[in-house]
């Protein structure tokens, strides 16, 4: 449990971006922004509320929205804030300004949308979500920094941090120029990324630390893709003997770590967070035997045939189609490690922005400026073959 400013929170936290859905009834409206041929359902609102008092039966009471969660803060009013006293729970949601607000006035409404939406009277821990790229720029152009201190005077809101999905440098850049702001980083870190050029999970950890700021932890799990990891990393767990879940070694990998103010699991089941409630409920770090478990596990990953892309970014520099070539080569190695087709292509529609790998015109200016000496022409073909 973690005492952070005066709040007693216990380790692992609710993570509402994944949530049980069930089959929509006739009379039951369409949830808003339903995609086209998207499957005919609807949150499980009696499962939400089932998992939510077993979870607080246990001694946990972290929650994590967003309006960019579906109709999460919706349900999470009716499962947990109209059903709890208010003091018995802490509650997480974000402000994705980059994400539909067409100027300042429209992001800095986010926040009473979400007041409205859960009914909860104030935020605990409001984010200023998905920080990198160019994202971090819309923040500073509306203004976003000054308006969330006067939330935070205002008592609307009672701490204030990012979310942050870039590289190492990135979020330095970020922290010298807010850090007086920024009271916790959540960030997305497990095994699998820990290393990962890409990600950066690890770095971006040290440097949080480096700058005392507490971490949250989100994927812990890769988004449940390390509950059921491939084969050749199955093995290496199987082969310890333990009877322990696959997402319980990822769990016990990022719970282990120092500076943490709680780890977020996005359950989609009651069985999901028994399992869950089961690992944190009596938490025990890794063991150095365990450790080294681990180690392997990571090292299997590395040999699954994945592009040796450091994320430079000398590629994308020149190129005249405005590819982002290292977001697609994640996605492939996304691919080629858990071998999910489906998500893959959700994926690669997400991080292509429609500068598609099929729109290479074989220049070689990518090739030319790549450190690496990487097949990227090659690479994109077949991303292209893959996902489109």
């Amino acid at each position: 449990m973690t005492d952070y400013l005066g709040q007693d929170i216990p380790k692992l936290g609710f993570g509402l971006m994944r949530l049980p859905k069930r089959p929509r009834r006739e009379d039951e409206p369409k949830p808003a922004g339903s995609a086209s041929g998207a499957p005919d359902v609807v949150t499980d609102v009696d499962q939400v509320k089932q998992m939510v008092d077993e979870f607080l039966a246990a001694g946990f009471t972290y929650f994590d929205t967003a309006r960019a969660y579906g109709d999460s803060e919706e349900v999470i009013r009716q499962a947990l804030v109209e059903r709890y006293p208010r003091e018995s729970y802490q509650l997480a949601t974000k402000n994705a300004a980059w994400l539909g607000a067409k100027n300042a006035e429209d992001a800095k409404a986010m926040l009473e949308t979400s007041l409205r939406n859960t009914g909860a009277g104030y935020v605990d821990f409001y984010l200023l979500h998905n920080l990198g790229g160019s994202r971090t720029q819309v923040f500073e152009d509306y203004g976003m920094w000054e308006w969330v201190a006067r939330q935070k005077d205002a008592g609307l809101v009672k701490h204030v941090g990012i979310s942050f999905h870039d590289r190492a440098p990135q979020l330095k850049e970020v922290l010298d120029k807010h850090g007086d702001q920024i009271e916790f980083v959540q960030l997305q870190i497990n095994y699998s990324d820990w290393d990962d050029a890409y990600v950066q999970s690890g770095a971006n950890y040290r440097l949080c630390r480096e700058y005392g700021k507490p971490v949250i932890v989100m994927e812990p799990v890769k988004g449940g893709l390390l509950a059921q990891p491939p084969a050749a990393v199955k093995q290496v767990f199987d082969e310890t003997g333990s009877d322990a879940s696959y997402s319980s070694w990822a769990l016990r990998f990022a719970g282990g770590l120092e500076g943490l103010i709680t780890v977020l699991s996005g359950m989609s089941s009651i069985e999901q967070m028994r399992d869950n409630l089961a690992t944190f409920k009596d938490f025990k770090p890794l063991t150095a035997d365990e450790r080294e478990v681990i180690g392997k596990a990571q090292a299997t990953f590395g040999n699954m045939g994945l592009i040796q892309c450091t994320s430079c970014r000398y590629c994308t520099k020149g190129c005249p189609k405005k590819i982002n070539i290292p977001a697609i080569f994640n996605v492939v190695n996304t691919y080629r490690m858990f071998d999910n087709l489906d998500q893959a292509r959700r994926s690669y529609d997400l991080e292509s922005a429609g500068k598609l790998a099929s729109s290479c015109i074989e220049c070689g200016q990518c090739e030319r400026a790549c450190p690496q000496g990487l097949p990227i022409i090659d690479e994109l073909r077949a991303a292209a073959a893959l996902f489109e």
